[in-house]
């Protein structure tokens, strides 16, 4: 798991509730021919995205609408999921993504590479992305990971759906793996744990559909959610 993004309204003018509990921005950046752009924070092994559509005719062109990223950030449907999960390479010799994927290459990415992508997710559970050469094209050092909130590895990842029952087979297969978890939930949410002192979850409701939850080392598994 490398970072995953939040489908966000124009400007993500939702970030700023991160940055009001003393969460610090990185840097952000704009998808040149994919149409979109975002607003960012890191942590020491992870990305928040924060992305919105900035230019509705690339992003609804040929080559990106089938990404849903016009679907996942001017959503609708208050049940449609506006969560992408993306996933690196944990070595130089990639293992192949566990379920069925789709090649995406956009404008943006060194020629010769491309994102995979799930097949037969709906979107009433996250978009799940692949980047086999991640781990080598990404480099983070330099951007703000010290936060207020003594926040540093994200150990785990979970994502609620109110239709658990009809999620596809790449989703379960991704849980089967442990890539991620998913939990039964009124409305799409996503919850990060940290490990650290067990403590209250930090709840970014209603601004995002954003849990941050602490836990101890031997009490990383998911737990009733509310």
């Amino acid at each position: 798991m490398d970072h995953a993004f939040i489908g966000c309204t124009k400007g993500a003018p939702e970030g700023d509730a991160l940055r009001r509990l003393g969460f610090i921005e990185g840097s952000g950046n704009t998808h040149p021919g994919q149409g979109t752009a975002n607003r960012r924070f890191f942590f020491e092994n992870f990305m928040l995205e924060l992305l919105w559509i900035s230019n509705p005719v690339e992003v609804l062109s040929e080559r990106t609408r089938h990404t849903r990223l016009w679907d996942r950030c001017e959503r609708q449907d208050r049940d449609v999921s506006p969560f992408g999960i993306i996933f690196g390479a944990s070595s130089a010799q990639p293992s192949p993504a566990p379920y069925p994927t789709w090649d995406y290459a956009p404008e943006y990415l060194p020629p010769g590479l491309a994102m995979q992508i799930a097949e037969g997710t709906t979107l009433y559970e996250p978009e799940l992305f692949y980047l086999p050469l991640l781990h080598r094209v990404e480099n983070r050092s330099s951007e703000p990971r010290l936060h207020a909130v003594p926040i540093g590895r994200i150990r785990a990842l979970s994502v609620g759906v109110r239709r658990r029952t009809e999620m596809s087979m790449a989703s379960r297969s991704a849980e089967s793996h442990g890539l991620l978890s998913y939990f039964d939930s009124p409305r799409p949410l996503l919850e990060l744990v940290f490990e650290g002192p067990a403590g209250l979850p930090i709840d970014f409701r209603p601004d995002l559909p954003l849990v941050f939850r602490s836990a101890s080392p031997d009490s990383l598994q998911p737990h009733v959610r509310r």
